[in-house]
């Protein structure tokens, strides 16, 4: 058995089982949370979970199709729904809200959320632009809540194993010279998403893009969190609408050249994969990992006399698969995310960052450069 592959087993059976103890929410009380929009796809989420851990005790969504929808679809209480927000939030008073809007409206749920002292979980990105995710930054610091962005790949071990990898073996593995991220699907009228949806993921202003703010966020995200929050110096991009027929107002397809002074990632994102992709490819100076989907992946290192496969296990590396119970034990303290985490709040203004030099490079077709 190689050095690298040795090392790793012999890492988890030491820590699997601290690690495995913080997997799971384990504080007693529910945590009671609201929704702030059910348009989202990802809304069904919190409503197909078997746990008990956190409880809803208020839908906001103006839209009454939408009400209708959810109220049939998951017996809800009708009393659960109103559509002012900030009056929601004064009467039932919860401890979390959880964003399911357009990526324009996380602002609004923020600016209602934060001075009350209701802690924040939106969906990925944070904002639609810089100037949303400042604001929103500035009211969760001066009001002391937790602001936390979720993306489907940050409950995939493979990408906290990649991670651990090229923490762990710096002498086999190198210092990351380069990050190829593929993220989509073959677009969002091709799969069937709703049409409450598709009417704000495909407009410029309340999604802020199309597939390079869509797919392009996933990138950015765990190359920030691999690179533990540097800085890029310059991001260079390209979009492209394949299908302007469907996608008349933004773009279906990106690349994303982000470039470090000692590494270079690479984004593609598109509307346009003939399947669905989330993997990804991270190369050392004397290794690399190539992570098939959110378990699987491949190794080599300058130790080993090949490529290897691997599988991530969860458990073992305290993984947590539902993002509502990580939130849960954000808030109540079990929890404490580094600057670089993924879900973290400076994480998240950085890949808004990121995200808007990229629409400006593509716009301009010029390299923009990331001072500050």
């Amino acid at each position: 058995m190689n050095n690298l592959l040795s090392n790793l087993l012999c890492f988890l059976l030491i820590f699997s089982t601290t690690l495995t103890t913080n997997a799971q929410s384990s504080s007693e009380e529910p945590l009671t949370v609201v929704m702030a929009g059910l348009s989202h796809g990802h809304s069904s989420w919190i409503f197909n979970r078997k746990e008990t851990d956190v409880k809803i005790v208020g839908i906001y969504e103006p839209n009454p199709v939408l009400v209708k929808q959810f109220t049939e679809r998951y017996k809800l209480d009708a009393n659960l729904f109103y559509s002012d927000l900030g009056k929601m939030l004064d009467e039932v008073k919860p401890t979390g809200l959880l964003a399911f809007g357009s990526i324009y409206d996380h602002l609004e749920a923020v600016r209602e959320a934060a001075p009350r002292g209701i802690h924040v979980m939106v969906e990925k990105p944070l904002a639609v632009t810089v100037e949303h995710a400042e604001e929103m930054v500035d009211l969760a610091e001066k009001h002391n809540i937790h602001l936390l962005t979720n993306y489907e790949t940050s409950w995939y071990p493979t990408t906290t194993k990649t991670n651990e990898i090229f923490e762990m073996e710096p002498e086999s593995m190198g210092e990351i010279r380069k990050m190829v991220f593929h993220h989509g699907h073959k677009g969002p009228k091709e799969i069937g998403v709703s049409k409450e949806f598709l009417d704000w993921l495909t407009d410029p202003k309340l999604n802020g893009g199309g597939a390079l703010v869509d797919f392009g966020c996933y990138g950015a995200n765990i190359m920030t969190y691999l690179m533990k929050g540097q800085r890029p110096t310059a991001v260079t991009a390209v979009t492209r609408t394949f299908k302007p027929e469907t996608y008349p107002k933004v773009d279906d397809q990106v690349t994303i050249i982000v470039d470090y002074p000692d590494a270079q990632g690479i984004i593609q994102g598109s509307w346009n994969w003939p399947f669905d992709r989330k993997d990804m490819e991270v190369y050392g100076e004397r290794g690399y990992v190539i992570t098939k989907d959110a378990e699987n992946m491949r190794i080599r290192s300058s130790e080993s006399s090949g490529e290897f496969e691997l599988k991530a296990n969860a458990e073992e590396l305290g993984v947590y698969r539902d993002p509502f119970s990580y939130f849960k034990d954000v808030i109540n303290g079990q929890l404490t995310l580094e600057k670089h985490d993924l879900y973290s709040l400076e994480n998240n203004l950085l890949v808004v960052e990121i995200l808007d030099a990229a629409k400006k490079s593509a716009a301009t077709g010029m390299t923009v450069k990331m001072d500050k």
